[in-house]
């Protein structure tokens, strides 16, 4: 059974848990995704731990965000690509990045990455969802 199925088709954005940059951006998604269309799992969750099994990714990848969609991964700047496409308002005009070569975008996604805990900061654990949001993050 896929990923997908599994959560009855709604895909899943799975983010560094300790990362400010990375729940700040969590916070961000929810608000302009009013039909809840999209569910959440820090990478250092069971759920996130055993994805990352599931498509044989290493723990390096503690440094981008990735969305499960339809059974398929999307990592780094696509992942944040096509998250943008699924929100509500004006967001999904960012999706036109897409026509930029995907070696520029995650040259600077990836410079992005490397530097968030220096300019956002870190937390010691993960960010624990409010009661309302709770509903939308897998453990």
């Amino acid at each position: 059974m896929g990923a997908a199925s599994a959560l009855g088709e709604n895909p899943v954005v799975l983010f560094d848990g300790v990362c400010n940059l990375c729940n700040s951006s969590v916070i961000f998604i929810i608000k302009r995704d009013a039909q809840s269309k999209l569910k959440f799992a820090s990478l250092q969750s069971t759920y996130g731990v055993a994805q990352m099994k599931l498509f044989n990714l290493s723990s390096s990848s503690l440094n981008s965000v990735l969305l499960i969609k339809n059974g398929h991964l999307f990592q780094r700047s696509n992942a944040a690509l096509e998250i943008v496409s699924m929100l509500d308002g004006i967001w999904p005009i960012l999706y036109l990045f897409k026509i930029v070569p995907r070696f520029m975008r995650d040259f600077i996604y990836d410079w992005i990455a490397k530097n968030r805990y220096h300019w956002f900061g870190k937390k010691d654990m993960c960010m624990l969802p409010t009661p309302d949001m709770k509903a939308r993050f897998l453990n």
